[in-house]
């Protein structure tokens, strides 16, 4: 039986890829306000997201403080199966910390636009002299450097095609095609990510790094995939600033489910995981929220309930992908099957007459609460 429920209509849109993901949650995502990881809580998210089959995992920036550059260490030396990346700026104190702490492989990171280096006061010569020699200073480091465009869809296309090639020759080995704010359109980041890949071959594996503050950040990174993208970067939970980043988990779900690429993600894992970084972090998450929301597979619309014993009529794919729980709650929305089979479920025998009576007595319930009937006032109702 199929995992997934999604028909014959995206069967034309299939496309083969080679994607891993590189997750920058302990970095990226910690910067979600008001959110503060302790090296230790560091160190198990980190085996956690092993755990999940993520390739690359991006331990921190050290520089930020002494609980960061620990964090790094104590990952460092986890033996992880991922590997492990660091993140820099492109400035020599930076990378000589990653060496310090020996760390072989990290993204530098520089802006690119012009509304950036204006912000900052520095021209595009000088930014690309930065560049030029952080780059080269990591790579005579024995660092594997990733340059990494700070608001590069918002670049002068020129500018960016020049400050990535230059970076390319001063040693970087991989590049970042960098979707800061979210602007750019699924369109324009297959078309950019492209681009890059072609100026710069098949020996230089390009990364795209997207946020979501137009709602498009799954929808980008699928984008970036198709057009060559080797990498993907991103969060659980969508953690980051503003609206957050690409979901990585979302992001599997999508290319296995609708395109056909598989990934190494577990996706079964993914629940478990994200409700441990929900308790560590500090956020909650909206129940409808793909993959991991507490709704996905639980109904109360009577409507849905007296399908509920079909789950390819009222779901795209098997609650067993994602390793959650299917069954009905009981409110204002609630049907008669909702009554049957919860009455089943809790080991009631109900005749139709008592059913009838219960569903009037759930709805009124519902109402006046505003939220689900639980099963033990569903129990209490019963015997009422």
């Amino acid at each position: 039986m199929p995992e997934f429920w999604t028909g014959e209509l995206n069967e034309p849109y299939g496309f083969e890829a080679r994607v891993a993901f590189y997750d920058t949650t302990l970095r990226d995502g910690e910067q979600t306000v008001g959110v503060v990881l302790t090296p230790e809580d560091k160190l198990e998210l980190a085996r956690g997201l092993d755990g999940l089959g993520i390739e690359r995992i991006e331990a921190g920036f050290p520089r930020v403080s002494a609980d960061d550059w620990r964090a790094v260490e104590l990952i460092r030396d986890a033996g992880l199966n991922a590997e492990v990346w660091g993140f820099s700026r492109a400035v020599e104190a930076d990378v000589k910390a990653l060496a310090e702490l020996g760390v072989g492989a990290s993204v530098i990171e520089s802006p690119i636009s012009d509304l950036k280096l204006d912000a900052l006061g520095v021209d595009r010569e000088a930014m690309l002299e930065r560049i030029v020699y952080a780059v080269s200073f990591a790579a005579e480091q024995g660092i594997r450097v990733a340059f990494f465009g700070v608001d590069g869809t918002r670049a002068d296309p020129s500018y960016f095609e020049t400050v990535y090639k230059t970076a390319v020759e001063a040693g970087a080995q991989e590049v970042v095609v960098v979707d800061t704010l979210g602007i750019a359109t699924p369109e324009a980041v297959a078309d950019l990510v492209g681009r890059t890949h072609a100026w710069l071959g098949a020996d230089h594996p390009v990364h795209f790094h997207g946020h979501n503050d137009f709602g498009l950040a799954t929808a980008s990174a699928v984008a970036a995939a198709r057009a060559g993208a080797r990498w993907i970067q991103g969060t659980v939970n969508g953690m980051g600033e503003r609206a957050g980043n690409a979901t990585l988990p979302e992001i599997a779900l999508a290319l296995r489910g609708l395109y056909g690429v598989e990934t190494n993600l577990r996706l079964d894992r993914v629940r478990d995981f994200a409700a441990r970084l929900r308790a560590l972090s500090g956020y909650e998450l909206e129940p409808y929220k793909p993959l991991v929301g507490d709704n996905l597979f639980r109904r109360e619309s009577g409507a849905v309930a007296s399908q509920f014993h079909d789950p390819q009529a009222i779901e795209p794919y098997s609650s067993d992908v994602v390793a959650a729980q299917r069954g009905i709650v009981l409110g204002k929305k609630s049907g008669i099957d909702s009554i049957r089979i919860k009455a089943q479920e809790l080991g009631l025998d109900l005749d139709d007459d008592a059913q009838r009576d219960l569903l009037a007595k759930v709805k009124e319930l519902g109402t006046k609460k505003r939220d689900v009937v639980t099963d033990d006032e569903f129990r209490e109702l019963a015997r009422g």
